[in-house]
């Protein structure tokens, strides 16, 4: 007899046996409150500034100083999280990072406080995302580990929602330089809750060589994280046409409403995706899914009115978490013993730098062609990652590089 199954209710069943299972919603809500001033920083540090009478060509130098010190120290606490441990790391890297944004909201108006406030904040910015990646495998129940990174996904998004909001709020009650107070407490508060918890305390990478590319010796695993360029030029490209085209249209809520629209099908998208067990390799499927990415982004090139931007803007969101919840199952098995965190780190770092080249990349196309050729360079990052994955899928399923060299006894310890 056949009998109907509710795909909504499958999809709920399938999170709720996840986030039941010890020590998950503590550690997704603890890595998802810790993360929102990472989402905070690209308002709060302008606001500030801007407050206390800076000019806008300073506030571009703090908040890039910010940006880059991120991006830069990102695959070194990585590595460091690798060697010590997470809490040796996370809960210092927690205090120097709101001692930053605390050195910002005292003097906004001391140029040198600032940049050296903002370096501080973002290179100490704690490595929660590669944390909690490297934790599911532990945590997740078998046969939930594709799940558990596509909840991840979906937080994430979410974090991107949520971290204006948050700013917004904080403003209207108090204003700006309260809002980098608040900041500091919610990264505090979110580290403190991961970092006391059971798996965090008590994880320990394995063995790992003593070269020093780390998990970059692996040419699979840089293969695959190239690929990420791609896909965050990309999303580069989409956060600067969005607001050409918010003032050329007509659209409710402006550029915002349209990104929070890419948020909720990236998120729509991973839930489904999230929620059953697909046939075929991860490396397939990822194939899939950066296909459809590319026939998103190569529709947008038409810049359609209102009506049809919206089915775009979920289009695009819809591939985007799936095939990012893939390459999170890829990293943590190409990645080389004793540097999966250092590797999650990396396509933190990677995934930024190409958001940060799409937007450079379009602002500069707007401002001598048409929206027409902007939407193009959205496609063409999407077509990379396409490219890039299609040539390394065969090695995507070979599994991960072994260490080449021994192992110190110094390192085992660790």
């Amino acid at each position: 007899m056949y009998t109907r199954v509710d795909p909504p209710k499958v999809m709920l069943m399938s999170f709720l046996i996840l986030l039941r299972s010890p020590s998950v919603t503590r550690l997704l809500l603890g890595s998802w409150v810790g993360r929102l001033p990472s989402a905070m920083a690209a308002l709060t540090i302008p606001l500030a500034l801007r407050e206390a009478g800076s000019g806008y060509g300073f506030v571009g130098a703090a908040a890039g100083s910010y940006a880059i010190a991120a991006a830069v120290g990102s695959p070194l606490l990585g590595r460091l999280v690798d060697r010590w441990g997470q809490t040796r790391v996370l809960v210092p890297t927690a205090l120097l990072a709101a001692a930053g944004f605390v050195a910002i909201a005292l003097a906004p108006s001391q140029p040198a406080a600032v940049l050296v406030g903002a370096v501080l904040a973002g290179s100490m910015t704690p490595p929660l995302e590669p944390c909690l990646r490297v934790l599911w495998p532990a945590i997740a129940p078998e046969g939930k580990l594709e799940s558990a990174y596509a909840l991840d996904s979906s937080a994430q998004e979410l974090v991107f929602v949520a971290g204006p909001l948050v700013v917004t709020g904080s403003v209207a009650v108090w204003s700006p330089t309260a809002a980098l107070y608040v900041q500091a407490l919610l990264g505090l508060f979110g580290v403190a809750v991961v970092a006391s918890s059971r798996p965090s305390r008590q994880w320990r990478a394995e063995a790992r060589s003593t070269d020093w590319l780390g998990p970059l010796r692996s040419g699979r695993l840089v293969t695959l994280l190239s690929a990420l360029i791609g896909v965050g030029f990309a999303i580069g490209t989409l956060n600067v046409l969005v607001v050409s085209y918010a003032e050329r249209w007509d659209v409710p809520g402006g550029a915002p409403s349209l990104l929070a629209l890419n948020a909720f099908g990236s998120l729509a998208g991973v839930l489904v995706y999230g929620s059953r067990s697909w046939p075929g390799t991860l490396a397939n499927r990822g194939l899939l899914f950066a296909a459809g990415l590319v026939v998103g982004y190569g529709l947008l090139v038409l810049v359609p009115p209102p009506g049809y931007m919206v089915v775009l803007m979920l289009l695009t969101g819809a591939f985007l978490a799936p095939m990012l919840t893939v390459t999170f199952v890829l990293v943590g098995e190409l990645a080389p013993p004793g540097t999966t965190t250092e590797a999650f780190a990396w396509l933190v770092t990677l995934f930024a730098a190409g958001t940060s080249l799409g937007s450079a990349a379009v602002g500069n196309v707007l401002a001598h062609t048409n929206e027409h050729w902007a939407a193009l360079c959205g496609t063409a990052g999407a077509l990379v990652t396409l490219t890039i994955l299609a040539l390394g899928r065969k090695g995507f399923a070979a599994g991960p590089v072994a260490a080449p060299v021994p192992a110190t006894a110094d390192a085992a310890q660790h």
